[in-house]
């Protein structure tokens, strides 16, 4: 980086204009920004908006890992409300699986349980973005994205 592109990224980081950064993994970003956001005890966090994002965030919530999400598509955001228990998230663990470098993809057969049920896996598949109980009722397998517990 030369000093010049630091120099425009400190301040609008100082101006409060937030950078436009590129990410070559949106999933790792989506799920590292969840994890931080619940470490430090935040009540939401905001994330820019995809198809994909969406469907991981309507699971989440389905399954009780997220209090609700709202997506502004003008500002091409989502804000996700996190959940707490006596001020414990309710997520323990977010685990990127397949990353850009290295695809995971498993048959109907072995798609994984996660902690004997307790968590979650989260599949791309022929019939889309589908947790892994789903899969299995679908009878498809998929690229594996991430586990949650």
């Amino acid at each position: 980086m030369n000093f010049c592109k630091v120099l425009d990224f400190l301040l609008n980081k100082v101006n409060g204009v937030e950078t436009n950064m590129s990410f070559n993994d949106p999933i790792a970003e989506f799920l590292t920004k969840v994890r931080n956001a619940q470490k430090s005890q935040h009540k939401y966090v905001d994330i820019y908006v995809s198809k994909v994002k969406i469907k991981i965030a309507e699971i989440m919530k389905e399954k009780g890992f997220i209090e609700n999400f709202i997506v502004n598509q003008d500002k091409r955001k989502m804000r996700i409300f996190l959940k707490y228990s006596k001020r414990n998230p309710i997520i323990k663990t977010l685990k990127r699986i397949s990353k850009p470098g290295k695809r995971i993809y498993k048959t109907l057969e072995s798609i994984p349980v996660v902690l004997n049920g307790i968590g979650i896996a989260i599949l791309s598949t022929s019939k889309g973005i589908l947790d892994d109980a789903s899969a299995r009722r679908e009878k498809v397998g998929g690229e594996v994205l991430c586990y949650i517990w």
